[in-house]
């Protein structure tokens, strides 16, 4: 259940993405998505969830995660657009990201959505039966420095199963052989939030959206993964 919950999700997202162009509203595509998981016969694991208003996040440039979608915010040609989808089937929750350009987008945004991207695969060597949940972070962490950006501290991937969010956390740094232990079977969302800038984040008066405190573009990949006993399957 659980994995086609994650298949669904992504399966939202591919489709969301056709529709970001200059010109559109971030309410638009909110209105998109529940078209989308109408179709799709599943709900939205984030509407209403600890008073979230949307049913999707979509978050623009500087802001990192939890962006709420709004009739007056345009996406333009140039910016960075992360959409975070979550949906529920059966009681079960999926839950994946990624982070798309509209239209000509300076290189250095499309490196660090790329580096975003790469830090999740990169990870993939630590997502195995006994390991922890700090070598995912080191690797993620150590990755993206290498490009010259930085991790997001604040927020953490997570389990996920019955609940959207569930032990362990997943942060984005972390020391070899610290952490959590990762179980055969238990399922993990495994989320880079990466940042042109420090990383130090904010959160807006809305009480949800994180910005960047430089306010440098941010970039955001998600998906879960089921843990097995010699590796891992990448289930969105």
């Amino acid at each position: 259940m659980v994995k086609f919950a994650c298949k669904k999700a992504r399966e939202i997202i591919e489709e969301l993405k056709e529709y970001l162009v200059d010109g559109i509203s971030t309410y638009e595509l909110e209105l998109k998505s529940i078209e989308l998981m109408k179709k799709k016969k599943v709900e939205s694991a984030f509407k209403g969830y600890k008073g979230y208003p949307a049913n999707i996040c979509i978050s623009v440039n500087y802001e990192v995660v939890h962006g709420i979608p709004k009739k007056g915010k345009i996406l333009k040609e140039g910016d960075i657009v992360s959409i975070d989808v979550g949906v529920k089937y059966n009681g079960f929750y999926g839950d994946c990201a990624d982070t798309f350009p509209i239209g000509k987008t300076e290189v250095k945004y499309i490196k660090l959505i790329e580096v975003a991207r790469n830090a999740f695969k990169k990870s993939l060597k630590a997502v195995y039966s006994g390991s922890k949940t700090g070598n995912i972070g080191y690797i993620i962490e150590n990755f993206t420095k290498k490009y010259g950006f930085s991790v997001i501290k604040e927020f953490a991937g997570h389990g996920i199963g019955k609940n959207l969010h569930l032990k362990p956390e997943i942060p984005n740094f972390g020391e070899k052989g610290k952490g959590d232990i990762l179980y055969e079977n238990q399922i993990i969302a495994i989320e880079p939030m990466i940042a042109e800038g420090t990383g130090e984040i904010e959160i807006l008066q809305d009480g949800w959206t994180a910005v960047t405190k430089d306010r440098k573009f941010s970039a955001h990949y998600e998906n879960c993964v089921l843990i097995k006993k010699d590796g891992c399957e990448v289930l969105s």
